[in-house]
């Protein structure tokens, strides 16, 4: 299979994409081939999750996660490849995921660590200042610039975007976990563990949360917190499969 991308034109219609295609309809099959593309990207067929997530743009040309996953896709290639044209393809298109859904956050936070892979510090952290800029409402976006403070290790300013989402989003679990781990980090055991009830509490399908709450309580009952260790580093971005 060619490794090229099909350039999907935001004008270019399901009809001529072959076949006359009811939007709802549209939808529900592009969804369909992003599950079966992520499927196969998790078993390690990077080539046929790429198919799939073309078949996909190709059905519905504004589904950003198919463009997420594609870019996704190519950017875990590129990276065990050392290919840089696979890197460029893939920040072309989790750009075109930004231009479809500019609060994506998985694609934010994507694009953001290619940046810094390939020696764009500055750009990423431009990349996460603008999105908050623009969306002073957005907590998710005030997460993520406190995950890329963090990464770097200027925790108090990760510490003023992380107190920032919680004011505007008092019951989001992911800045409540966040909170925890930084928490945790400084040696605060006994906040860490309420914040992570907290994030727990609002979102009770967090098994990592559910298994830190577990290790703190284990290890505050029996005096050895001081060996609790945690990791914030940026991870290679994982699929979508919906809307956020």
């Amino acid at each position: 299979m060619s490794l090229s991308i099909l350039s999907v034109h935001p004008g270019v219609t399901a009809l001529a994409l072959g076949g006359l295609c009811l939007l709802g309809g549209c939808k529900m099959a592009s969804s369909s081939h992003n599950l079966e593309g992520k499927r196969l990207y998790q078993s390690g067929h990077y080539s046929q999750a790429v198919d799939r997530f073309q078949k996909a743009i190709e059905t519905d040309s504004t589904n950003p996660d198919a463009y997420y996953n594609m870019a996704a896709t190519f950017h875990r290639m590129g990276v065990d490849k050392g290919d840089e044209q696979l890197l460029a393809q893939s920040e072309m298109l989790y750009n075109q995921c930004l231009d479809y859904d500019p609060n994506h956050v998985d694609c934010h936070r994507a694009l953001g660590v290619l940046l810094i892979e390939t020696g764009r510090s500055d750009a990423s952290f431009r990349l996460m200042k603008n999105w908050a800029n623009k969306n002073p409402n957005s907590a998710e976006a005030r997460i993520e610039l406190a995950r890329l403070y963090h990464e770097f290790g200027d925790l108090p300013t990760s510490k003023v975007h992380l107190d920032q989402a919680l004011q505007i989003d008092p019951y989001n679990s992911r800045a409540w976990n966040a909170a925890g781990l930084m928490q945790e980090q400084a040696g605060n055991y006994g906040q860490a563990l309420a914040n992570y009830h907290r994030s727990y509490q609002n979102n009770n399908l967090q098994p990592d949360v559910a298994s830190r709450i577990a290790t703190l309580q284990r290890n505050l009952n029996t005096s050895g917190a001081s060996t609790i260790s945690g990791d914030t580093r940026m991870v290679t971005p994982t699929l979508s499969t919906g809307r956020y």
